[in-house]
């Protein structure tokens, strides 16, 4: 994946935007008008005069709420499922689905050349076939080379004609006997090889932002912050050329390794350094205490992810060693029992979770997960209630790429089968919900404030008045997006089709 030959390094020339009023909205509990000036809230009040020139909606007693933040996506690998095949639920249930999905895609890609030629697919989870590894995927298609992501994005599996392709028997990265992982590449299971299998894959047409601008315009979303790990100079070349072409209309906070550009502007920003824990290959404590003190030094937070007891308690031991604060992140947080929490709090530290999640995998947890650690799983009041600064995020394509749906599973906390998940001590009012998704870009669970004169216009209105938006938190609930001032999506716009492999 290359990007594009001389990315602009400026947006294209527009012309100016006319002024807009928006009247008879519902802004905090209350009837106001709201002026669009040059990007900006230019004015605010109860009632205000048209001016010469400027365009006017009537909001119809609409809640005009600032813009959502999706505080944890994945934005090139949700261009990529667009291309991929689902291989996990609900989309594939069983190894008869999963076969029949794989060698649809395959009678497509056996008239195809290079790397072209590879069927990409993502989201599978054990429940469908078992543990996958080269045997398993041959027995379903064994003429085309396949790679399929896991649900997790930890492991790739890759059939025996994709092991070839790879040419790993010569010169892969299993080349030490002693590396732990080497027997799993030998069977096709491929640990954190995004970049690897990029490069070597050799796919020089990087995917395509603009259906994933649109359809998070679409949803309000007017910020995101990218939380892969293997974002580099290459990865931010390719968000900020699809920021200056307006594929991506939204805010950028980009997070990656070390070599990320640490640039900063007002729609773009380089974000923390992205620590990635495996509990089963889990790094030395000193090493990671010294990679925390470089990212300070170069006043940049980190963001582990961590989605087991024992990642959470070594990032946090981590992090009180080096100096933890508020700039530093935890994502996921998906098992935090009550000291942990109480660990959390001391420290400073930030969560960024995925209530939707619940919904999703609720039921995968309620058998997989043990009874004595399921009460502890994506909590919400208990890290509100200890004052754990708490931001959302859809992690999509991991997750179903819908805020709104992340929302509802945080105010109700039910499986897909209906179980609740302590939902009487867990779950948030809509309200709380609601922030998850509005808090600030650079600080999650650090509120924004009440809407304002002189804030970017990043806005979203509602066709209904609050009070009974709040019973739906439903997207289908939006009239028009707008980002800098500039409305970004409307009612009657033709919705791409949803960006989730499931």
């Amino acid at each position: 994946m290359t990007p594009p030959k001389n990315p602009p390094s400026t947006p294209p020339m527009t012309p100016p935007m006319t002024p807009l009023l928006i009247e008879n909205a519902e802004i905090d509990g209350a009837r106001a008008a709201l002026r669009i000036r040059e990007g900006r809230i230019a004015d605010l009040g109860p009632k205000l005069r048209p001016e010469p020139g400027e365009a006017r909606l009537d909001a119809r007693d609409g809640a005009l709420l600032p813009g959502l933040h999706d505080h944890h996506i994945h934005l090139l690998a949700l261009a990529a499922a667009r291309d991929s095949v689902a291989c996990g639920p609900p989309a594939v249930r069983n190894a008869s689905e999963l076969g029949a999905a794989l060698e649809e895609a395959a009678s497509q890609a056996r008239h195809r050349e290079g790397s072209a030629r590879w069927v990409r697919g993502v989201a599978y989870h054990e429940s469908v076939a078992g543990p996958l590894d080269r045997r398993r995927i041959d027995a379903l298609v064994d003429d085309v080379p396949i790679r399929i992501q896991h649900r997790s994005g930890v492991f790739w599996f890759v059939n025996s004609k994709g092991l070839a392709a790879l040419n790993l028997a010569s010169d892969g990265p299993e080349k030490a006997s002693s590396d732990p992982d080497a027997e799993d590449r030998a069977n096709g299971r491929l640990r954190r090889a995004d970049p690897w299998l990029r490069e070597r894959i050799g796919s020089t047409r990087p995917p395509a932002l603009g259906e994933v601008g649109a359809e998070l315009a679409r949803l309000g979303v007017t910020g995101v912050c990218d939380a892969t790990p293997s974002n580099g100079p290459e990865a931010w070349a390719l968000l900020a050329a699809a920021k200056a072409s307006g594929e991506l209309p939204q805010r950028l906070r980009v997070m990656g390794d070390p070599s990320l550009p640490l640039r900063r502007t007002a729609s773009m920003q380089c974000g923390e350094l992205k620590i990635m824990l495996d509990e089963d290959h889990l790094p030395e404590e000193h090493a990671l205490v010294e990679k925390i003190q470089r990212a300070h030094r170069d006043r940049r937070g980190v963001a582990f992810h961590c989605v087991t007891r024992a990642e959470i308690v070594m990032a946090a031991a981590a992090l009180e060693s080096a100096g933890g604060g508020p700039g530093d992140r935890i994502e996921h947080a998906s098992l935090a029992p009550p000291d942990i929490v109480a660990w959390l709090a001391r420290l400073g530290v930030t969560v960024v979770t995925q209530p939707n999640f619940l919904l999703e995998r609720g039921d995968v947890y309620r058998r997989e997960v043990p009874r004595h650690d399921q009460p502890w799983l994506y909590r919400g009041q208990g890290f509100i209630e200890a004052q754990v600064p708490l931001g959302g995020g859809t992690d999509a394509p991991f997750g179903v790429c819908d805020p709104w749906a992340a929302m509802r599973a945080a105010v109700r906390r039910r499986s897909a089968e209906g179980a609740g998940m302590r939902v009487e001590e867990e779950a948030l009012t809509p309200e709380q919900a609601l922030g998850l998704f509005t808090s600030s870009l650079d600080s999650p669970g650090q509120p924004r404030g009440p809407l304002a004169v002189g804030q970017p216009a990043d806005l979203i209105l509602l066709d209904r008045p609050w009070s009974q938006a709040r019973l739906r938190l439903a997207p289908e609930d939006l009239s028009a997006v707008w980002i800098d001032g500039k409305r970004v999506w409307e009612r009657g716009t033709p919705a791409p089709e949803p960006l989730t492999p499931s």
